[in-house]
């Protein structure tokens, strides 16, 4: 899956956000995921689980089958910036949205905190 079928796959989740990947013009992985994160952030902010975890459940998808820069992407953006996202989240909202993450991105996140504590 590279990056325009990937932005297909997210307009799928949240059709609203068609119109923006087209206003920004969004010509690769890294803008992609960056903007799946972003609209992420606000359902976390504003709570609102149902079509989080949808999103989640794709961003799960999109590394699975993702061709290497969108897994990069997600790894360097998403995964990145997920306990920012989180920071504010009662334990318990956070430990919910962490288990709807796939086993694939759990492993990575892991990696990822681990490595940066070397």
């Amino acid at each position: 899956m590279d990056y325009l079928q990937t932005a297909r796959e997210i307009t799928n989740v949240i059709p609203e956000i068609r119109d923006e990947i087209k206003e920004v013009r969004i010509q690769n992985s890294y803008q992609v995921i960056e903007l799946f994160t972003d609209k992420m952030k606000k359902m976390i902010r504003q709570n609102e689980r149902n079509k989080l975890f949808k999103c989640l459940e794709k961003m799960g998808e999109m590394y699975r089958t993702g061709d290497t820069m969108v897994k990069n992407a997600i790894e360097n953006s998403f995964i990145y910036s997920l306990d920012n996202c989180t920071a504010f989240c009662s334990k318990e909202y956070r430990d919910f949205i962490f288990s709807h993450l796939s086993h694939d991105l759990q492993s990575v996140y892991t990696k990822q905190i681990y490595s940066h504590n070397i």
